[in-house]
């Protein structure tokens, strides 16, 4: 463990079962930090995370829970407490994404992705804050989206509710320090393999390709690390904010 920039630290990381989540979790564990696997549905994929993480050296635990409803996110803190003492790191990863055309979007779907996207990261922000500013320190790192920053018209709900969790990521900013800092990583089209190439993207981003899992999780490291940086939004985009 020596050498490692995040030894002795736990992280917990909201739908980390897969894709980035999943990335996020392995990196963090890779830097030294034990992790908590939240994940509503996944269960297979998030118990073989848990195996990963465990093999290389690392604790892990999987707790299930929907964590946009607060009665959920309690007992994942809970947990998160009674195994392993501490929290000082929170990755709110957790969140969906569909398009629907706005004069024929549900109210139904407006409330599913507010509540995943945005209720969630309030609720876990919310509930971590005692818990960190009792230790004297912590790491707040919401994932949010290049849709919080852009508007696509056919994702007005998606974009919407990026949008506050930028917003949100700069409140909390302000009002959590100076032991917490909170910082908000935005990817943009981030693939994994076996996914069909996602060309117009390709096209016209500067980088000329799509992003990975490990490049999200890298910048999650960097604000994990950073000591002096907070209210910040890093796009993770190949330069799509520039085009």
């Amino acid at each position: 463990m020596e050498g490692k920039p995040l030894a002795g630290q736990v992280a917990l990381v909201t739908g980390a079962a897969k894709r980035v989540g999943r990335s996020i979790a392995l990196r963090l564990a890779a830097e030294g930090a034990d992790l908590m696997i939240n994940y509503e549905s996944s269960k297979p994929e998030a118990q073989q995370l848990v195996e990963e993480i465990k093999a290389s050296g690392r604790r892990a635990l999987a707790v299930q829970g929907d964590v946009s409803q607060r009665s959920d996110v309690q007992k994942l803190f809970a947990a998160t407490e009674a195994e392993f003492k501490r929290l000082d790191i929170l990755v709110n990863n957790a969140g969906m994404f569909f398009a629907a055309d706005f004069e024929q979007l549900t109210e139904e779907q407006w409330d599913r992705i507010l509540n995943t996207n945005l209720k969630s990261q309030f609720l876990c922000c919310q509930t971590a804050a005692p818990i960190m500013k009792r230790q004297g320190r912590g790491r707040i790192i919401n994932i949010s989206s290049l849709g919080g920053l852009l508007p696509w018209p056919a994702y007005t709900h998606y974009c919407v509710s990026k949008a506050g969790s930028i917003m949100l990521t700069k409140c909390l900013a302000r009002a959590l320090g100076p032991e917490i800092t909170v910082n908000s990583v935005a990817p943009g089209t981030i693939q994994f393999p076996g996914e069909k190439p996602d060309e117009d993207y390709i096209r016209k981003v500067p980088l000329h390709r799509t992003g990975t899992g490990d490049e999200i999780a890298q910048a999650v490291l960097y604000f994990a690390t950073a000591d002096f940086v907070t209210g910040q939004i890093l796009a993770v985009d190949g330069g799509r904010l520039l085009v």
